[in-house]
């Protein structure tokens, strides 16, 4: 997490989430690495999964450890009517760092850390604001997020934000920066995506204030807020705060720095989200340029993967090719023949290999990549592995191989299910799921896949994404197939309001919503809501799109026979649709990117 002020942390202290200075506040490390959005409707065969382009937000583990441990401190009886002496509270919170230090385990901490914040509250003079409290609150949060008790986290942060006053000068900013962020990594953490995000932006307007616009810490949150925006699929914003990231470190660091370079891999990450792919490559270039200035071997390497997915994307599959291998060979050299690096080059040359037409090689580096996540080398991560065997998936998806498919999506989710904030991931898998069910005719389990990928999609804020329009669809198609047509209209009609606020009423997945239900309409015996909502589609074809389209004449048909049916002519003045679904009508409870490929699952009558 970006702070005002940076605090080093004792080489000998594990690597929990908690960092405090005996002087100043410490810094919760529990930022959340973002773990991109699967999508099931990716345009490429195998799910894009570049890498960070910023170290800022590694996940921790939080029981992990590093370092010599100190021998852990004695066992202290505290009478609780003691905790008015104002020497108690700092020596209960040093306790609480010790036990921590020690490695004799967070639950004794933890109550060290819950005394100290007692005493301070207790001796706190009124009228005047305790940072001592700030801090001891922040270091129970911590303890509590180590714990992976999240929720618990979250009201001992909301307590500590309130502590500070800001006016009052650079350390009661800092306490509500640090305040902000650890707040915005626990929402993180517990996968609610927009609830981080404000209390990133906050963060962000604290340090603004204190330090101003065009301070080097300024720019590492913008960055930070940035990925945090990426996960959320939000790339304008995205893309206006790493743009004044750029201009930060262009005044305050040297050409080609370390920072630059972080910034554009940003960038690259985020213009070729938005299918801008020249600007891409011309950021990963730059960046590339940078690390080779600074000698950072094994990262030119990484931006090279960056640079051959772009040159796939642009279909100059030559250049494409020479990135993979260059960065192969050092991965190889660097890291051995065995690490998940040299396994993530093999997926995307088997991608290459496919899109080329050359299925035997790329089946033959599936299975080597395959081989390596089956024996993972030391420090090889669970995200790492489930991401590689997502990408694969997605691969032997398009040599029809559903069967084998699944099973490698269902071994990733059993790697990422205990995992905090993979929430999001996990509802990418099971939405991916639920496709390669309905593909082999499995209904009900393609439902409940949908299901399950919704109401996590719903937890985690992203109830109003483009992806979650998508997913209402197909659990929609799913309940036709099982004959629940009254659920299948409820979740068509939530699908529609998410894809036209999102993509618009032209947009292919926004016509494949409105034709699927119109059949679901026609099917419960609303008609003539079904007629006008086709001659309404219609009229987008004809006036906006054309009619190439091979869906046109197959509206125009079911059209046809509605109208001849209800013994009726076509309206070629068709109502906005704005008012033609019922307001009154029964909703479903509201608790990346799509694609073509789902629109191919389109319910037609």
């Amino acid at each position: 997490m970006p702070g005002l002020v940076s605090v080093k942390t004792p080489p000998e202290t594990p690597a929990l989430r908690i960092s405090v200075s005996d002087e100043n506040l410490g810094r919760n490390a529990s930022g959340s690495s973002r773990s991109e959005q699967v999508n099931p409707k990716m345009n490429s065969p195998a799910p894009r999964r570049p890498p960070s382009p910023s170290t800022s937000r590694a996940k921790p583990s939080p029981d992990r450890g590093s370092g010599k441990k100190k021998s852990p401190p004695e066992k202290v009886e505290i009478d609780e009517s003691s905790l008015d002496n104002p020497d108690l509270g700092p020596f209960l919170l040093k306790l609480a760092r010790d036990t921590i230090a020690s490695g004799e385990g967070p639950n004794k901490a933890l109550d060290y850390a819950l005394r100290a914040a007692k005493s301070f509250e207790r001796c706190a003079v009124d009228g005047e604001p305790s940072l001592d409290l700030a801090m001891s609150l922040h270091v129970v949060a911590a303890i509590y997020c180590s714990l992976v008790r999240f929720d618990e986290a979250i009201p001992v942060l909301e307590t500590a934000i309130k502590v500070p006053e800001v006016s009052r000068g650079a350390d009661h900013a800092l306490a509500a920066f640090s305040g902000y962020m650890q707040l915005g990594d626990t929402y993180s953490m517990l996968g609610q995506l927009d609830r981080s995000i404000e209390s990133y932006k906050e963060g962000l307007k604290t340090q603004m204030e204190a330090l101003g616009d065009t301070d080097p810490r300024v720019a590492e949150t913008c960055r930070y807020l940035a990925e945090a925006h990426v996960q959320a699929m939000q790339f304008d914003e995205a893309e206006s705060l790493c743009k004044k990231t750029l201009e930060i470190h262009r005044v305050h660091s040297p050409p080609a720095s370390l920072e630059e370079a972080a910034d554009r891999r940003l960038m690259a990450l985020i213009c070729e989200a938005k299918c801008d792919y020249e600007s891409a490559l011309e950021h990963l270039v730059l960046a590339n340029m940078a690390m080779i200035a600074n000698g950072q071997e094994t990262e030119v390497a990484a931006i090279d993967v960056g640079i051959g997915n772009i040159y796939l994307s642009l279909s100059r599959f030559d250049e494409a090719v020479f990135s993979y291998q260059k960065a192969l060979t050092v991965f190889k050299s660097s890291k051995g023949d065995n690490h998940p690096s040299v396994a993530s080059v093999y997926v995307r040359l088997a991608d290459l290999y496919y899109k080329t037409g050359k299925l035997r090689e790329s089946r033959s580096y599936c299975e080597n990549a395959l081989r390596i996540y089956a024996k993972p080398v030391p420090g090889t991560t669970p995200e790492d592995i489930a991401s590689g065997l997502m990408e694969i998936s997605a691969i032997y998806e398009l040599f029809n191989e559903p069967e084998e498919a699944l099973k490698l999506l269902l071994k990733a989710m059993k790697l990422l299910e205990d995992k905090p904030g993979q929430q999001s991931t996990i509802a990418g898998i099971e939405a991916r799921m639920g496709v390669m069910f309905y593909m082999v005719g499995r209904y009900e389990e393609a439902r409940n896949s949908f299901e399950n990928a919704v109401i996590k999609l719903r937890a985690s804020g992203e109830r109003k994404s483009a992806f979650f329009g998508v997913v209402l669809n197909q659990m929609g198609l799913s309940s036709v197939q099982l004959f629940k047509i009254d659920e299948a209209a409820e979740l068509f009609e939530e699908a529609r309001e998410i894809l036209e606020q999102e993509c618009g009423h032209c947009h292919q997945d926004t016509l494949g919503v409105y034709s699927n239900l119109a059949a679901t309409y026609d099917a419960i015996g609303r008609v003539d809501d079904a007629i006008e909502i086709l001659e309404y589609v219609l009229k987008l074809r004809e006036e906006k799109l054309g009619t190439a389209n091979p869906d046109f004449n197959d509206e125009k048909k079911r059209l046809a026979e509605l109208l001849k049916e209800a013994g009726r002519s076509r309206n070629k003045n068709p109502n906005s649709l704005e008012n033609l679904i019922d307001p009154n009508s029964k909703r479903t409870t509201k608790k990346e990117t799509s694609s073509k490929k789902w629109s191919a699952f389109g319910f037609r009558s």
